[in-house]
């Protein structure tokens, strides 16, 4: 039989087949703007839980695909060589040993599977990974490979969104008492983020502006960043 990380392949795959709208291209303003406002959003986390000075700072990606965050943190002021990626499927890791620096240790595989010290990471950093996981049992035992890896002192950094898409049976929200119970020892900060994509797809194409003037609104977001602290 299968196991979940053969079926995420899979589904990844449907998805590039299906996306003749070229939803992800992050030229598009309903992505850009998302982007951008998710980098803020996490820029000021860091700065609000006294995480600085970035510099010092481990990090860990789940799913780190063609590399985009850890570009983001790189910018933001973490050194390369105390950064590691994970990737799933191995085109998409190709395309981030391609695009990241050599000293930024990408790792290909399952994450459910790969040999990394524990209490090592300020970070590990997931983002819109758990959305992709539609068996619990496997949600929970990557939740708590996560944990492990974590430093005391440091948490976890979720992006995700918590509401089911009707047009895509591949995917699932999950729903902020579900991060919860995958994280049960974790001191969770949950801020709601991220206009819902196909209102910002309609939205910015009558003006890009439009996505911070509906996204004042948090009944119109879709995703959460949370912060999930370990006790030192």
């Amino acid at each position: 039989m299968k196991n979940e990380a053969q079926h995420v392949v899979e589904r990844y795959k449907r998805r590039m087949r299906l996306n003749k709208l070229d939803l992800y291209n992050p030229i598009n303003s309903a992505v850009l703007y998302a982007e951008q406002e998710k980098e803020r959003k996490i820029a000021r986390l860091l700065r609000d839980i006294c995480l600085e000075p970035l510099q010092t700072k481990k990090v860990l990606e789940i799913g780190c695909g063609p590399g985009g965050n850890l570009l983001n943190l790189l910018r933001l002021g973490f050194e390369p060589e105390n950064l590691t990626g994970n990737e799933l499927l191995h085109e998409r890791y190709l395309e981030a040993r391609r695009k990241l620096p050599k000293a930024v240790n990408l790792i290909h595989g399952d994450a459910n599977k790969i040999d990394l010290p524990k209490n090592h990471y300020d970070i590990v950093y997931q983002s819109t990974v758990f959305t992709s996981l539609l068996d619990a049992t496997f949600q929970n035992e990557l939740a708590e490979r996560m944990w492990g890896w974590v430093k005391p002192g440091g948490g976890v950094l979720w992006y995700d969104f918590t509401f089911d898409n009707p047009k895509n049976p591949d995917v699932r929200g999950v729903k902020d008492k579900r991060i919860q119970e995958l994280f049960p020892e974790g001191k969770v900060i949950i801020k709601r983020v991220t206009l819902a994509p196909p209102i910002s797809r309609r939205v910015t194409k009558i003006h890009p502006c439009l996505y911070h003037v509906f996204n004042i609104l948090p009944l119109l977001r879709t995703h959460v960043l949370c912060w999930i602290g370990k006790s030192t």
